[in-house]
């Protein structure tokens, strides 16, 4: 099994004048011990589930760029870009801009959005959720327009692009991997088949309910005529560094289910007692986990 690290709280005990080298030290660190991805939020304003919308916050892409100077192996992404926060061509021109410096290890993360009050404040609109489904899949469409031989125009119900023209093309192959977040059964998961690479799951929902999504999965793929075992699932989670054995016996039930990637959070990254239990400990074994069907 892979493991990823997400870094969601940016409250360090160093204070915003040592964010930069205390992030550098933890990404250089994740990247030297065998982590297989590395992720950031996409927000502008810290989620109630992490912490007060005052608590430091980065924006999302920069930090990508950052890391991607830093590290040699592992691979970056967001989980996940809201499809509301940039127009997909300028998103999708980002994205390219990080698989290349990165020699190939951008992830598109991409997700229907959801964080209201963050648009509120910073003046993005925020239209219903059907249509920033409609927005979603409308920047999938054009991920795979961007990232292919068709320079031409896209026409859409939201977006229309005059032209596609996306040069230099990514250096991943066929593209950097699309990974959509979200559990829902009738569009997310739909949509994940029809256009996607990867999945990503809530780990807390538990075993019956990953396996029930990874089943409904399965079936869209059939009716879609996608081959479901290409599609890197994928779990986030949280990692209680006092409890390790606890949290691996979590990732032998995940395997078990057929959960290719665990991604996880911890409290606070720079503290080094956290890295070594997750250097040491935690990435090792998780490596000696095979995926049911793997």
């Amino acid at each position: 099994m892979r493991v990823g690290l997400q870094i969601a709280n940016l409250t360090f005990p160093g204070g915003a004048a040592r964010l930069g080298s205390d992030l550098a030290r933890v990404v250089v660190e994740v990247d030297q011990a065998g982590f297989d991805s590395l992720w950031v939020m996409d927000h502008f304003f810290q989620i109630e589930f992490v912490g007060p919308a005052e608590n430091d916050m980065l924006e999302g892409y920069s930090t990508l760029s950052y890391f991607a100077a830093l590290t040699k192996k592992v691979k970056l992404g967001t989980m996940v870009t809201g499809v509301t926060y940039r127009h997909p061509g300028v998103l999708l021109k980002t994205v390219t801009t990080l698989d290349v410096l990165s020699q190939g290890r951008a992830y598109l993360g991409l997700g229907a959005a959801w964080f209201e009050r963050e648009h509120n404040a910073l003046g993005v609109p925020y239209p219903p959720i059907s249509e920033r489904f409609e927005r979603l899949e409308e920047t999938l469409q054009i991920a795979h327009q961007m990232w292919s031989d068709n320079n031409g125009p896209f026409q859409g119900k939201h977006y229309q692009l005059a032209e596609t023209l996306c040069v230099p093309q990514p250096l991943a192959r066929p593209h950097p991997p699309i990974l959509i977040g979200g559990m829902g059964e009738k569009k997310t998961l739909r949509m994940v088949a029809q256009y996607a690479q990867a999945c990503n799951l809530f780990q807390f929902a538990g075993v019956p309910v990953l396996r029930q999504k990874l089943e409904i999965l399965k079936q869209h793929c059939q009716e879609l005529g996608t081959d479901y075992a290409a599609i890197e699932k994928t779990t986030l989670g949280q990692l209680d560094p006092e409890e390790p054995t606890k949290f691996l016996e979590q990732l032998h039930q995940l395997a078990e289910i057929g959960i290719d990637s665990a991604l996880f959070g911890v409290a606070d990254p720079t503290d080094p007692k956290t890295m070594k239990v997750m250097a040491e400990v935690i990435v090792p074994a998780a490596q000696k986990i095979a995926t049911q069907g793997k």
